[in-house]
């Protein structure tokens, strides 16, 4: 019997490496896993030495070794942190908030380590993505996330262009300097009713949800200065009105008018439509009788 599975190939002796999400602002939201995984592991990534030395003194976990894995350094280091591994170290991987992999460094360094056969695992916990969706009031059974929109180009215009017909809500997340821009491209992209919320501090003193239409949110960041890092949740876009009649009959008289026959009109129209063959061909039957 085979598995769809994929093992280890390496040494137990190996050790793993620890995807370990720290709090996004309140530091009670750090779990006791997360600390226990810190206090054993025999090496510690981080993006910023200084901001995760703070987070580590403040739990009392010390004389740690740091390397700092960011999205300058992330793709240089891997070779080093797999090979730590190999050995048999514990790697533990933290970012600056939340979950690390998430528009965060990680990415690379779990492909890298499962490539290489290792042991690779993850202690949950919080993440601004997960927190604002289901505090947003708008669906949350089935939901696209977009990490940070780029900044302009082709790039910028396609992303906007896939959120207009999302039928999923949409998480982005944006930087505060850069929102208003964003928010007046999704209302050229998506149109002003479509609604919005705004989230921003998460789980810190300031903690704020913004909720309304995309022209309200212009309106809103005009006069109160964006601050801090923020999450946008997208209202997914609506479903197309079904065809008219008239519609699909003009549809099909373009069709016959290039020298199509009544069935394969109907059969062309029926699937760039998603109208059932039978209901397309019996009205080509009335465009004949027209005729």
């Amino acid at each position: 019997m085979t598995s769809n599975s994929t093992s280890n190939t390496t040494s137990s002796t190996s050790g793993s490496l620890i995807l370990v999400a720290t709090p996004i602002g309140n530091l009670g939201d750090i779990t006791q896993r997360a600390i226990e995984t810190l206090q054993s592991a025999d090496v510690i990534c981080c993006e910023d030495t200084r901001h995760s030395g703070n987070l580590l003194s403040h739990f009392g976990i010390t004389g740690k070794r740091l390397i700092v894995i960011n999205e300058h350094t992330e793709y240089d280091a891997r070779e080093e942190i797999v090979e730590l591994v190999i050995g048999g170290a514990n790697v533990a991987l933290i970012t600056d908030a939340g979950t690390p992999g998430i528009s965060d460094p990680g990415e690379r360094l779990v492909t890298a380590a499962i490539d290489a056969g290792l042991r690779v695992t993850a202690v949950p916990g919080p993440s601004a993505l997960t927190m604002a969706l289901v505090a947003s009031g708008l669906p949350t059974s089935r939901f696209v996330f977009e990490g940070f929109l780029p900044r302009s180009g082709i790039e910028r215009s396609e992303r906007l262009a896939m959120i207009t017909t999302e039928p999923r809500t949409v998480v982005l997340y944006e930087a505060p300097h850069r929102l208003a821009k964003t928010l007046s491209d999704l209302t050229v992209a998506c149109g002003a009713i479509r609604r919005v919320v705004l989230a921003r501090e998460l789980t810190k003193l300031h903690e704020e949800f913004w909720r309304g239409t995309l022209q309200d949110a212009n309106l809103h960041v005009a006069k109160v200065e964006p601050r801090g890092e923020y999450v946008l949740i997208i209202e997914p876009a609506r479903p197309p009105a079904p065809p008219t009649d008239e519609e699909l009959l003009a549809a099909i008289r373009a069709e016959i008018a290039k020298g199509v026959s009544r069935k394969d009109s109907a059969a062309r129209v029926s699937a760039r439509f998603g109208v059932a063959k039978r209901t397309v061909y019996e009205l080509a039957l009335r465009v004949r009788d027209d005729q």
